[in-house]
């Protein structure tokens, strides 16, 4: 039974305090020399926001760092702010000056990405596969490819919902995947030693732990920012615009309703194919997991009880509809 709030009782007050939220946002079909998306610091008490990065600086250069990209995935590691390009990962001191970024011929199209103690997991959605970067270091010790085959498609069309095949590789040598997105990886949480993963085309959060791969918990397709939370799965449900806390086996326990704005005051309209408001991406809880914080388009931040079906505080940084938040956590300085 999915548990919203009715309207009946008042809603919840926001609490008196919150630390502020640190968000990405990518800005779809646009050009080189233009905004493709920024970093904000977003206070959901105060309902205002700073951009401290805009992803269109003459000193970027954009030669394989994927310029339609923007950023996403955001951690933290000691006092230092990382945050995920396309194929590349920048390293920003807490002023948001760029001190350094790691690569990798095996990272593409990365899209989230989380710190386990000195190790920094990344997606590498282009490859299918997971990237680990020991941050102490600077290498690359550890590659893992969760990818579809012939077989699996084939289940697929059958109605059956396959765990993909599983295989780790040196992410410093010759002889890894080949090229291609298969599962759509696209978000990456690490807990007790286990690695939890999932994908617009994956239909689990898949658990990787000891060189082995399995079911943590059935999702719809469709999904972004899955995690395990509370005996089950808390994850963004972009088909549907929700997000959605679910049992193992799929069922749905919870669900909490994306903003939406009147057309009329929404900007830049392309299209549904091209960029659509509503569109969830961004997910992280406070207060123990009491309170969940969401991200969407037009680039908006949101704060939900969990007895709430709409937002008890919500930001909005902009109505253009092509903007819309990806990475999205609590400021941790």
């Amino acid at each position: 039974m999915s548990k919203t709030w009715t309207g009946e009782q008042p809603a919840p007050a926001p609490p008196a305090a919150l630390p502020r939220m640190i968000a990405t946002s990518v800005v779809r079909a646009t050009n080189q020399g233009e905004s493709h998306g920024g970093v904000y610091l977003v206070d959901l008490l105060g309902d205002g926001f700073e951009q401290v990065i805009d992803w269109n600086e003459a000193s970027i250069s954009w030669e394989g760092r994927g310029a339609d990209r923007g950023l996403r995935g955001i951690a933290f590691h000691e006092d230092r702010v990382l945050l995920a390009a396309s194929d590349e990962i920048f390293v920003y001191d807490r002023e948001f000056c760029l001190i350094g970024s790691h690569r990798n011929r095996y990272l593409k199209h990365c899209h989230e990405i989380a710190v386990d103690g000195d190790q920094l997991y990344m997606t590498s959605t282009g490859f299918d596969s997971i990237l680990v970067l020991d941050l102490g270091s600077g290498r690359f010790r550890e590659g893992h490819c969760l990818r579809f085959g012939r077989r699996h498609r084939l289940a697929k069309q059958a109605g059956h919902r396959p765990v993909p095949s599983y295989r780790q590789f040196d992410p410093e040598a010759a002889g890894g995947p080949e090229p291609a997105d298969t599962t759509h990886l696209n978000s990456v949480v690490v807990s007790d030693g286990t690695t939890y993963a999932c994908g617009t085309k994956v239909g689990h959060l898949l658990a990787v732990r000891d060189g082995r791969i399995a079911s943590h918990a059935v999702t719809p397709y469709h999904t972004h920012n899955a995690r395990p939370f509370d005996g089950g799965a808390l994850l963004n449900q972009t088909g549907s615009d929700r997000i959605c806390i679910i049992e193992r086996d799929g069922t749905l326990r919870e669900s909490h309703a994306v903003p939406r704005y009147p057309s009329e005051l929404l900007t830049n309209v392309l299209g549904e194919e091209r960029a659509r408001q509503g569109f969830g991406r961004g997910l992280t809880t406070l207060d123990g997991g009491a309170l969940i914080v969401g991200g969407s388009s037009p680039a908006t931040v949101s704060l939900y009880a969990r007895s709430t079906d709409e937002p008890i505080a919500s930001v909005n940084l902009t109505m253009d509809v092509r903007n819309a938040i990806h990475g999205l956590e609590a400021w941790p300085f």
